[in-house]
């Protein structure tokens, strides 16, 4: 018979990393808050896709509350290493509550 396997996501930092098109989730949605990140624009450099301008937000995982009413804080980036490396603080203070 063929095994189940669980799906594995990709981590950082010890929290799941899930992207979908040009949006990015950090954090398990199991805890009050995740990180959501989206990817405005990008540009190519060399051969690579690289993002060069992004949006990144504190949400609340509610799912009783609407999408507008769950953003916590909100930046806005110039790649995807700022918007990591902020989503990570904003994220672990948010958990440490």
């Amino acid at each position: 018979m063929a095994e189940k396997k669980k799906a594995k996501f990709l981590s950082y930092k010890g929290k799941p990393l899930v992207r979908c098109g040009n949006t990015i989730y950090y954090g398990n949605m199991n805890e009050p808050y995740v990180i959501l990140i989206q990817i405005k624009s990008s540009k190519k450099v060399q051969e690579l896709e690289v993002a060069d301008k992004v949006v990144v937000q504190l949400v609340k995982t509610d799912p009783t509350l609407r999408p507008k009413d769950s953003i916590v804080k909100k930046a806005d980036k110039m790649n995807l290493f700022q918007a990591m490396d902020i989503g990570v603080v904003w994220l672990d203070l948010a958990l440490k509550k």
